[in-house]
């Protein structure tokens, strides 16, 4: 009997070991597993990820997960020889920036130089470096650079009045990168035929301007035409795409020049809700366009008087010399006059994010500085339409603005007689302008339905029509009332001759007819650009200056008939 119960024991407690060993083997493997996970899981971590673990206090400085490596080598020998650097940059850079200066000076002044340049004692400190592939063609390295410098800057102006002032520039901050490309790699010392150097971003530039002896002040609009003229010398001297060339061994380095790589075609189409800036009345906007800040490639529009929603229509086109880090910049201002314009507020949009060949139409918030976006308020929108047409675009894809587009005969020789001859006006030759490209074609609207449209009578109902107002010709249309109601279905199709299909404006405004007159619902405003390149589609527009409502159409374009030279 207790051999019997001997063995029972010893089978229990075999097998009670036996699941002991399994549940440890399992609990060690799922164990395992999850370790596996978690340090797959950290070798995925970014610099980001560890910073949003730890707090800055825990924060390790010696945790680097980017190829961004520290400088301080470099600043410890810069301080040393900065000296001497001092004196050799501060005339090399006197010398070529003051042709830049001169280029950019406001038209307040008559001359703008300077009178005294030095870099002053404190020297820059790099506070990163990180390497760009550059296809193995050439090395491009990016520093982060910090400078709260003590310069003696002294500029010597004179205004169109002939008064001399000498303005002070004090207590610079700036904060960028800088870009060194070393193209191309050769084999003969030192290994690279040039250098080209750029101002990659510019993330922080501060600084005051004084009168020396007076107050800056005392002249209106010169602190701020001068600081301008500072700020656009900078960014178009020497930021990127912008870059100096300097060679190193002898060479054809023309290759490494900025050059121009498309067209951008932009229409300004309107703006909405813009802020008053007058006591009386209303503001009197216009805008000026630009993608690199030179006197010649900036783009001004024409002044609307007494309006917070202008309508411009208006097409400019901007030359683009690299698509993936520039940017349009619109400026919305008040005209006064003959007193300096007062701005309304700005907007930008980087190039690097229009598809190529196809049109773009943007709803761009103005704020009050492009760089410090600090406030929250409402200075209206502004309304465009763009198209990127880089050279050498295939896939069929012709652009409508080209000078050669659906041309006639008759405004072929009209094209020809207009350029490249030169009239003669009181004795001087007169360059002819460029002939607007003009296009025409039958332009059909389907007004096909609205939804949630505002109620516009005691009972909550409407009962809504639809106008529709060709722009240039005044050419007006109109559908069928709908009864009682805030989603009406038309489906009505209205064909418009187009003389001018690129410079008109389809507007449609949504009425609520009453027995004894009518009430505004809301409007939209369509240019011809996106139906000429595609043909026809089929969208929903919201309604400005309503609540709510969205209108439903279908466009399409039929060119007139080319009659070509047999």
């Amino acid at each position: 009997m207790s051999f019997v119960l001997g063995i029972v024991i010893g089978i229990t407690v075999g097998l009670s070991l036996i699941v002991a060993f399994v549940r440890s083997e399992n609990a060690r493997s799922k164990r395992r597993s999850e370790l596996a996970t978690t340090i797959a899981a950290f070798a995925r971590m970014t610099v980001e990820d560890s910073r949003r673990i730890l707090a800055p206090e825990y924060y390790p400085s010696w945790v680097v997960f980017s190829q961004r490596q520290k400088l301080t080598w470099l600043n410890v020998q810069l301080t040393k020889i900065w000296p001497y650097i001092n004196e050799a940059a501060s005339e090399l850079i006197k010398s070529s920036m003051e042709p830049v200066l001169e280029q950019y000076k406001p038209i307040i002044l008559s001359s703008l130089k300077f009178k005294k340049f030095t870099l002053g004692t404190v020297a820059p400190q790099f506070t990163g470096i990180s390497i760009i592939e550059d296809r193995g063609d050439g090395i491009t390295l990016e520093l982060e650079m910090q400078w709260d410098g003590n310069p003696s800057i002294i500029l010597d102006i004179v205004t169109r009045l002939g008064v001399g002032l000498p303005v002070q520039v004090k207590n610079i901050g700036f904060t960028g990168v800088f870009r060194l490309i070393f193209k191309p790699l050769v084999d003969e010392f030192p290994c690279f035929g040039a250098i080209s150097y750029s101002l990659r971003e510019k993330r922080k530039l501060d600084f005051t301007l004084k009168v020396i002896g007076g107050d800056i002040k005392t002249i209106p609009g010169l602190s701020d035409a001068i600081e301008g003229t500072i700020r656009d010398a900078i960014e178009d001297s020497i930021t990127w795409p912008v870059r100096k060339v300097v060679p190193i061994l002898p060479g054809d380095y023309s290759d490494l020049e900025l050059k121009p790589v498309g067209i951008l075609e932009v229409k300004l189409v309107q703006a909405k809700e813009l802020t008053n800036k007058d006591i009386i009345g209303k503001s009197d906007p216009f805008a000026v366009l630009y993608i690199r800040p030179l006197p010649d490639r900036m783009k001004t529009s024409k002044v609307v008087n007494n309006q917070l929603n202008p309508i411009w229509n208006e097409h400019f086109e901007f030359i683009v010399e690299d698509e993936s880090t520039q940017h349009l910049v619109v400026k919305v201002y008040d005209d006064e006059g003959i007193q300096q314009s007062e701005l309304i507020g700005c907007a930008q949009i980087q190039l690097k994010h229009l598809e190529p060949g196809k049109v773009k139409d943007v709803w761009l918030p103005l704020v009050k500085d492009l760089e410090v976006q600090r406030d929250n308020k409402n200075r209206g929108q502004v309304h465009l339409e763009l198209l990127y047409c880089p050279f050498g675009m295939k896939n069929g894809f012709t652009n409508p603005f080209a000078s050669n587009f659906s041309m006639t005969s008759l405004e072929k020789v009209l094209k020809n007689g207009a350029e490249g001859k030169e009239a003669v006006e009181n004795g001087t030759k007169v360059e002819q302008k460029k002939r607007e490209v003009i296009i025409r074609g039958v332009l059909s609207v389907t007004v096909v339905s609205a939804e949630d449209l505002p109620p516009a009578d005691l009972m909550g109902k409407a009962d809504p029509y639809v106008v529709l107002i060709m722009k240039k010709t005044e050419t007006k249309n109109k559908t069928r009332v709908v009864n009682d109601s805030l989603n009406p279905v038309w489906n009505q199709t209205f064909d418009i001759v187009v003389e001018d299909g690129l410079h008109d404006m389809l507007i449609l405004e949504v009425w609520d007819h009453d027995t004894f007159g009518k009430d505004y619902m809301g409007r939209c405003i369509l240019t011809l650009t996106r139906v000429i390149l595609e043909g026809e589609y089929k969208d929903s527009f919201q309604l400005d200056g309503a609540k709510s409502g969205i209108l439903t159409l279908n466009l399409k374009w039929t060119p007139q008939p080319i009659y070509r030279d047999s």
